[in-house]
């Protein structure tokens, strides 16, 4: 009997060692985790060592007491202004002793910006050029971190990107804080996410965009030998034609940006006749009316682009004379 007491106190003694909690031994989950400003943060404990359900947890708030109770384990909090910092420190009281756990939240702003690298856009054109299937796009993040009063440049930072929420090692490092990608042409849209951190890792910003994909498209124009092309008014179907005229097609968004190169076919057709043009002016058609003839005509012109065969675009009117 002497014996078996001495084994059995043996075990229960090294089991009770083996369940010490340490501080390391439970984890802090912050949602989101690179908040905003103004942002609702939910902060919650986990742990594998301890039943945190049944000890009491006392939540601190920049020093003042925001919430305790058994088994209290999350907290939620609305972040404060930018680079602005809140302080929480949970208590937790083991029946070992108490453990304490400090969160810094401090929100920050990046913006994300992009442009579609080789999508064409006509002169005095006041909008974005669009990507289309293929085209080269180009993501740059502006992460706001401040440390100590001074704003972290973006290029001393490190950056982690991400694209359809597929991580990208050779995108990512210290000074990177721009990427580049083709787009999918199979995807109507691609989601580009990233998160910047100071080097020490103490700081962080992320933010995600959705880039989405367009169709080429075609306008035509009126050129005057005079005034040249009347960027201000596209020609309408039942555009009238006295005399002589030029049309100039002007393809929107499609690439290379350089719509003269050899890749591009231009295919201009009037009532599905084909009608040819010199290469060196391949958006220029002129057109002329007979004297004594009226009617309407389809004028119509298809753009091929041998490279990117989802890049095509077509446009058609019809023309009175």
């Amino acid at each position: 009997m002497l014996c078996l007491s001495i084994i059995l106190m043996v075990f229960f003694m090294g089991n009770n060692s083996a369940l010490a909690v340490s501080s390391s031994s439970i984890s802090v989950d912050i949602s989101p985790s690179s908040p905003i400003p103004y942002q609702n943060v939910t902060i919650t404990l986990n742990s594998f060592a301890a039943n945190l359900d049944s000890v009491n947890i006392i939540w601190l708030v920049d020093g003042k007491t925001a919430l305790s109770g058994i088994g209290k384990k999350s907290l939620s909090i609305t972040a404060k202004a930018a680079n602005s910092e809140t302080r929480v420190d949970a208590k937790i009281m083991l029946p070992d002793g108490e453990i304490d756990k400090t969160i810094i939240i401090k929100p920050s702003i990046m913006v994300l910006l992009w442009q579609a690298n080789d999508s064409y856009v006509p002169p005095f054109y006041k909008g974005k050029a669009l990507p289309t299937a293929d085209s080269e796009i180009k993501i740059v993040a502006i992460p706001e971190i401040t440390v100590n009063g001074s704003v972290i440049k973006p290029e001393n930072m490190t950056y982690s990107w991400k694209l359809d929420y597929n991580n990208l090692p050779s995108s990512s490092g210290y000074g990177k804080n721009f990427f580049t990608f083709i787009n999918d042409y199979l995807e109507n849209a691609n989601t580009v996410s990233v998160t910047a951190s100071t080097t020490d890792q103490k700081y962080q910003s992320e933010a995600s965009i959705s880039v989405a994909t367009s169709n080429p498209e075609i306008h035509f124009y009126k050129k005057d030998a005079q005034l040249g092309t009347s960027w201000e008014q596209a020609l309408l179907s039942g555009h009238i034609i006295q005399g002589e005229e030029i049309v100039v097609a002007e393809p929107y968004f499609i690439s290379p940006k350089n719509w003269r190169r050899p890749e591009l076919l231009f295919y201009w057709s009037i009532d599905n006749r084909s009608v040819g043009v010199p290469a060196f002016s391949k958006n220029l058609i002129p057109l002329k009316t007979m004297e004594g003839v009226s009617g309407t005509s389809k004028l119509k012109l298809e753009i091929e682009n041998t490279d990117k065969i989802f890049q095509t675009a077509k446009k058609e009117i019809n023309i009175q004379f």
